[in-house]
């Protein structure tokens, strides 16, 4: 794609670095036939290709107007346009680009404003473990545009003592999952400790900062990110872990990125580097032990697989997580469209919630033909998006994983 840009952009690293994502462009709309918004929207300006043109407007002098910013906000940030793209581009990176560019130059309206506001401070405030317990009590009589963003209350339930491993990973403590989903966590240090490997979680990491960084404070995000380093670091450099495990694959994706987010900082351009080549999705760690859990585990349910698009997109770890589910004996069944967007997109489904929904009922109508017992994912906004669609439980695997070990008669964990 020819581009001319203007000349505040033409000597930034902003301006530069979406040129060169432009030029690799070709316009042959592709991406539009794996686009959720499109799908759903019929609109070229909520395509990639449509987004694209709308950034290269901008970038090039065209002054933004709110129209642009909403067309923008409506992007999932999936990377499915990723996937089938022929040429590559890093439309995931650009749209970041484009979003920064514009809210530089376009003033939200007040409401919109003080959502985003809220979002981010609520979730990442000390208080949301204690509110989100609150709500999970009283759950059954909350209201029903409410209920399905409180997931069900299940106990984590007693926790080995990992230390005696000679082999430990770190697992992060700032994200939502512990106050939602605290069950994810336990089941994933219970199945890492059946193959020999302990887990660490240490206090002082927040966020991994996805929320505030989709939600208009980039700036913010990267703080978050230096603070995560300075936390893991020390503990990285003395052998003290061998790996960071992500058990949600959104998290997972964000840190993953960490290197070129903090590309351009001089202090921990490099950190970060060597941070991301220790991070691994908690698939990665158990997939050289199949055989060995396998061997101690139950019978596996009837159950279908919905791979996040953080998992598949991002990280190209679809493939690997199903083999290593079906090392383990689960049978999969197989459901049409499973490359699309389910809709959660973190804060996304909060607000545009009509897209939201559209998409996930899509999805669980697609798995519905499967007649599983129980849908799998590995991803909380997932979980509890797909969850208020269906009454087939959905549950990370590997808390299901950690069910069958303890149906296939390994020994209960006594309290850590």
């Amino acid at each position: 794609m020819q581009t001319n840009l203007a000349s505040w952009a033409r000597d930034t690293d902003l301006g530069q670095e979406a040129d060169a994502i432009l030029r690799r462009c070709v316009h042959c709309g592709f991406c539009t036939a794996t686009c959720p918004t499109y799908q759903v929207l019929g609109d070229e300006r909520d395509s990639p290709r449509g987004r694209i043109y709308l950034i290269k407007q901008v970038l090039e002098g065209a002054q933004p107007t709110q129209a642009t910013q909403s067309h923008l906000d409506r992007c999932l940030t999936c990377r499915n346009c990723e996937s089938t793209c022929p040429s590559g581009v890093e439309y995931g990176h650009l749209i970041d680009l484009g979003r920064k560019a514009v809210d530089e130059r376009v003033t939200r309206a007040w409401p919109d404003r003080l959502r985003r506001w809220l979002l981010r401070k609520g979730m990442n405030s000390r208080l949301f473990a204690p509110a989100m317990r609150l709500a999970q009590s009283v759950r059954p009589v909350l209201p029903r545009a409410l209920k399905p963003k409180v997931p069900a209350w299940r106990a984590p339930g007693l926790l080995p003592d990992t230390t005696r491993h000679a082999r430990q990973v770190l697992m992060p403590l700032g994200c939502v999952q512990p106050s939602m989903m605290p069950a994810i966590d336990a089941a994933t240090l219970r199945v890492l400790d059946a193959v020999g490997i302990g887990v660490r979680q240490v206090p002082g990491a927040g966020c991994c900062g996805a929320v505030n960084f989709h939600l208009d404070a980039q700036d913010d995000a990267l703080a978050q990110m230096r603070a995560n380093i300075d936390v893991w670091w020390p503990m990285l450099q003395d052998g003290r872990v061998q790996a960071i495990v992500m058990n949600a694959s959104g998290c997972g994706a964000m840190v993953k990125d960490y290197a070129h987010h903090l590309r351009h900082d001089p202090q921990y351009a490099a950190k970060a580097a060597q941070v991301v080549e220790r991070v691994k999705d908690v698939a990665e760690l158990l997939a050289p032990h199949a055989a060995e859990l396998a061997a101690k585990l139950g019978p596996a349910p009837a159950a279908a697989f919905h791979p996040p698009c953080t998992l598949q997109h991002w990280q190209g770890l679809r493939p690997l997580s199903e083999r290593l589910l079906a090392d383990l004996g689960f049978v999969l069944q197989p459901f049409a469209e499973a490359h699309l967007c389910c809709g959660s997109a973190g804060a996304y489904s909060v607000l545009n919630p009509a897209i939201a929904q559209s998409l996930r009922d899509r999805k669980v109508a697609a798995m519905a033909g499967a007649q599983a017992q129980v849908i799998l994912s590995s991803n909380v906004g997932c979980i509890g998006h797909l969850q208020g669609g269906t009454d087939t439980p959905v549950r990370h695997w590997v808390e299901v994983v950690d069910e069958r070990l303890r149906a296939g008669g390994a020994q209960p964990p006594v309290a850590a």
